[in-house]
């Protein structure tokens, strides 16, 4: 079991790449959301590890195989190595919503598996959505729940915002990706400055 401080989950449609109706079936169609896998980068170089969790119910219904959904994965590695970030392991869900799984998010299997396999405590661990389903995850799971207007959110108004915040207490909202990983590291940079207990 590796042992990590710092880590953050990352939902994978709408906040690495935009989301599909019809899914990610092949690298070709995974289309980066712009900024986003710098923004993975810049939070890799302050120290913090990354993970994707991801429903998938493209592979329960048949769209999509294992080799295609590790070809795209492989695809989108590449192009984060490319600007200097990295993903350190995908979790992902390939069951559709009739098989009543309890890693399909909303559930929280996924992130219960992540927590286990880095030995740490969830609610150390922000965890980063694009829909209210997922924010609700992140929440079951008790995680950090943070909002990006990326991807499905995107299409969203304030009210509408507000109606899913509303859902899921103490959940933070973001422009984007990069928003978040700005907020994130202004965040630390206030806890490394603030004056410790006294020796």
């Amino acid at each position: 079991m590796q042992h990590l401080d710092k880590l953050v989950i990352l939902g994978r449609d709408g906040i690495l790449n935009e989301f599909r109706d019809d899914h990610v079936k092949a690298p070709e169609e995974l289309q980066v959301i712009p900024g986003a896998l710098e923004a993975v980068a810049r939070l890799n170089h302050a120290g913090w590890h990354a993970v994707i969790a991801t429903n998938q119910s493209g592979v329960g219904r048949g769209m999509i195989d294992m080799a295609s959904v590790n070809a795209v994965h492989a695809h989108l590695f590449k192009q984060l190595a490319a600007v200097g970030g990295r993903i350190d392991a995908v979790f992902f869900c390939p069951h559709t919503p009739e098989d009543q799984c309890d890693c399909r998010k909303p559930q929280p299997g996924l992130m219960h598996d992540i927590g286990k396999r880095y030995g740490i405590a969830l609610e150390q661990v922000p965890m980063v959505a694009d829909t209210l389903r997922d924010l609700q995850a992140a929440a079951a799971a008790g995680c950090e729940p943070h909002l990006v207007r990326s991807g499905r959110a995107a299409a969203l108004d304030d009210a509408q915002i507000a109606h899913i915040l509303a859902q899921v207490p103490g959940a933070e909202v973001h422009d984007s990706l990069g928003a978040f990983a700005e907020h994130l590291l202004r965040r630390g940079q206030v806890q490394i400055t603030t004056p410790g207990a006294l020796n």
